[in-house]
């Protein structure tokens, strides 16, 4: 293990602060700083750092942690690569320390290396297969070989074996080779490939690993495309495609495509700032990443149902990022693939210039859908781009453009058309304030503890709450850890959890070490960290005193065990028991939307 004063002094000399603010953009709010968290999807900031305790906490999603973990959720990263990362940051000597974890992740980006390496011999071998297989990306797909280097395209021949040998050859062990999703153990227990017969296209980092492949069929057999799967390297909802060369061009539009396919034909044909999603929609850290490196995107999806479903899909995720988003409208082919070796370069980036805003985009597709020439169906086309024109994002410029245009397309007046969008607007202002009043009603410390059916009752539910508050009490004042344990009762605890977090705040007591999340990491699960997490940043504001640690611990003593009425209620009744405590506590209930 790396000693645990040595992780305290990488802590130090990494402020908080300056590392997130590489990530995330941070606005001063009184003595935190706040921002959209960068591990879900938001509009309204819910990420707060606080550089007092060196902590950050999301109200949204709940991940919390200090500096260390930070870098390790957003990097994904092991826990022993992130604190060298900090240290490499800070100009600290690394620590002489041997990590099972970092070995394994290094002996897998070392077999990915390996097998792509394997994958293009076997491309240029003089073989049949490999002369079908350079037809394809030559001819079919019209690459040049420098296309084919750059993205190291590969093929992989009809057999089973040839690559766990040539991989066994290199040193590499069978469980190694079972955890690199390449290769799979039979019933009989031989180890295959589960890549035959395909062209390979190596999936690329931006730090320039390889870490996955996927690989497509050389005709339209089925499946047309095997990836790999998810391993301690590949997490496909966090990776782009192609962004490892993106990131070089001096261009800010970046160019989202749908497949692999997609995004090298349009490098070939010169746009080098193409990118896709690994897997089959995009996904909001995503579109976290991209907005890192792109100031504008435009989505260049097939023409069939299905893209147009998945352009939606993504207008609705890369809304959240500060991205400018525009949305690429052809015709006469499938796929931007088809459209530039149809009609050429120059055409394609004309279209590209000329692309259309996403609001746009859904106007027109919600027209398709209609007969113009009915009432019903003007109606029908009238109610749905309002839909359209009240969503956020949509400026009172655009709103009265486009009602314009509404009132040409249907014969409706124009004055009619602005009423219904002011009551559409009205009416989602009222309802936005509804749900605002729910969730304020569904805050508070003890809002989201779920307490065993162990006990019940008010008195569980303000004794789960206590411990949380017993914990904010003692990462608040170290000196109230000795008072603490010795008037706790370990068996009012309700929530496990808490319990294992009171537990591992005793030990570093017992051993010296501070009682703040980079110690307590050592001994606590996320679940775990996530609570420490949640009772230092909901009692941030306010100091813990002597009377208040009393008093929660009275709490605790006084918690009552559950009646039998408890014991046999299901999930669905514990959570309305739960909701009419709420009410005879006086929380207040909104009512129901019209």
């Amino acid at each position: 293990m790396i000693p645990q004063e040595y992780i305290q002094e990488v802590v130090r000399r990494n402020d908080i602060e300056e590392v997130v603010g590489q990530y995330v953009k941070l606005r001063r709010t009184g003595r935190t700083m706040t921002g959209l968290c960068p591990f879900h999807n938001e509009k309204t900031p819910s990420f707060v750092v606080y550089p007092d305790t060196q902590s950050f906490y999301c109200f949204g999603c709940g991940a919390a942690g200090d500096v260390i973990g930070f870098v390790r959720k957003y990097n994904n990263l092991g826990y022993v690569e992130s604190v060298k990362q900090l240290a490499s940051r800070a100009g600290m000597p690394l620590p002489e320390e041997s990590d099972h974890e970092a070995t394994a992740r290094q002996r897998l980006l070392e077999i990915n290396r390996c097998a792509a390496r394997y994958f293009y011999e076997n491309l240029n071998a003089q073989t049949e297969e490999a002369t079908l297989a350079r037809r394809y990306w030559k001819e079919k797909r019209g690459l040049s070989d420098a296309a084919i280097r750059r993205f190291g395209l590969g093929y992989a021949p009809d057999e089973g074996f040839g690559l766990v040998n040539y991989l066994k050859r290199r040193g590499f062990r069978d469980d190694e080779l079972e955890h690199s999703g390449l290769i799979r153990r039979s019933e009989r227990g031989n180890l295959y490939t589960i890549f035959r017969h395909r062209v390979m296209v190596p999936i690329i980092d931006v730090r320039g690993a390889i870490i996955a492949f996927g690989g497509r069929v050389l005709d339209d057999s089925k499946p047309k495309y095997i990836n790999s799967p998810e391993t301690m390297v590949y997490h496909k909802s966090r990776t782009l495609f192609a962004l490892n060369i993106a990131k070089k061009s001096k261009a800010k539009r970046y160019i989202l495509c749908e497949g692999y396919m997609d995004v090298i034909s349009m490098h070939e044909a010169g746009f080098d700032t193409a990118v896709c999603a690994c897997g089959t929609a995009l996904t909001a850290e995503q579109a976290k990443l991209l907005s890192e490196y792109a100031e504008e995107v435009t989505l260049s999806y097939d023409s069939d149902e299905a893209g147009q479903k998945a352009t939606e899909r993504s207008l609705g995720i890369l809304a959240s990022t500060p991205l400018k988003v525009s949305v690429l409208s052809y015709q006469g082919a499938k796929d931007p693939d088809e459209f530039i070796k149809k009609y050429g370069r120059e055409r394609f980036e004309m279209l590209l210039n000329g692309t259309a805003n996403p609001t746009e985009f859904q106007l027109k597709k919600a027209k398709a859908k209609y007969d113009l020439r009915s009432d019903d169906g003007r109606l029908s086309y009238i109610r749905e781009a309002i839909g359209i024109l009240t969503e956020r994002g949509v400026s009172p410029t655009a709103r009265d453009v486009y009602a314009g245009r509404i009132a040409e397309e249907t014969g409706v007046s124009k004055q009619a058309i602005v009423s219904q969008i002011g009551g559409a607007m009205h009416t989602a202002e009222r309802r936005s304030r509804r749900q605002e009043q729910r969730d304020l009603s569904k805050e508070g410390i003890a809002a989201d503890i779920r307490v065993p059916y162990t006990s019940s009752g008010e008195s569980a539910l303000a004794a789960a709450s206590a411990a949380r508050q017993l914990v904010a009490a003692m990462l608040q004042d170290a000196g109230q850890v000795p008072y603490i344990r010795e008037h706790l009762d370990m068996e009012t605890i309700l929530v496990p959890e808490m319990r294992n977090v009171m537990q591992a705040i005793f030990r570093c007591a017992d051993s010296g070490q501070p009682i703040n999340l980079t110690a307590l990491q050592q001994y606590l699960n996320d679940n775990e960290l996530q609570e420490v997490g949640k009772a230092q940043a909901f009692n941030h504001a306010t100091r813990l005193q002597r009377q208040d640690i009393d008093m929660y611990l009275e709490r605790l003593q006084t918690a009552k065990p559950l009646d039998e009425k408890v014991k046999s209620m299901d999930d669905t009744q514990f959570t309305d028991f739960f909701a009419d405590l709420g009410k005879k506590k006086g929380a207040h209930q909104p009512e129901a939307d019209e």
